[in-house]
């Protein structure tokens, strides 16, 4: 797979703390915009590190070519945003509510998305998920197509109504996914998960199992 990252110049950002629903070629570094909210958010070419933005509401907006380290999204609510072009890491979104968010070219690294709910997320470009922490979390009617999950924690995760055709989920425990077959309908596997698959299909055609 092949992303486009953002190529920021820390000598072509000025530092801000100052909240807003339009940042742009800004350093943001431990803000503290908890329980914000934000309409029509335009980030554009930024990085924000260690900012507490929990509780916070997002309603529409585009995040562009921007970097978010450290970010802590816990409870969150955000609602038909973009992301482009962006890197994520050690970001929580813990308990947060995401619905209708496009992702396009975006890496998901070391974050924790536990007991959060996202409905209608769409991958438009390539998507990627890496070390990052699932457990509990319900997906819902969300089409990632040839995504890529690699040693992420997915015990507990729901997948209802999801298109995953192309996804490439190796090097993943799926011990504790709970999961329809069709969500994972043309997905890649490797060879020793197909016993967790095997499990799966038990459990989703509800088959009894017994010895001779």
């Amino acid at each position: 797979m092949s992303i486009l990252l953002p190529e920021l110049d820390p000598r072509d950002l000025d530092e801000t703390t100052e909240q807003g629903n339009g940042l742009r070629d800004v350093l943001v570094d431990g803000a503290s915009w908890a329980g914000g909210r934000f309409e029509e958010v335009e980030v554009h070419s930024s990085r924000l590190v260690g900012v507490d933005l929990g509780e916070s509401v997002w309603d529409g907006g585009r995040v562009f070519g921007s970097e978010l380290e450290r970010v802590d999204l816990s409870g969150a609510e955000m609602s038909g945003l973009t992301f482009e072009r962006c890197l994520v890491t050690g970001a929580k979104f813990t308990g947060a509510r995401l619905s209708h968010l496009t992702l396009k070219d975006v890496v998901f690294s070391g974050c924790r998305f536990d007991y959060a709910t996202l409905r209608h997320m769409v991958a438009a470009g390539a998507v990627a998920f890496v070390d990052c922490v699932l457990s509990s979390a319900a997906w819902s009617s969300c089409r990632l197509p040839n995504a890529v999950l690699r040693s992420c924690k997915l015990d507990g995760l729901e997948l209802d109504g999801c298109h995953l055709r192309g996804a490439d989920l190796r090097g993943n425990d799926l011990a504790g996914l709970k999961a329809g077959l069709g969500n994972l309908q043309a997905v890649t596997l490797a060879p020793e998960q197909l016993p967790d698959l095997a499990d799966l299909a038990v459990t989703a055609l509800e088959l009894t199992v017994l010895a001779e």
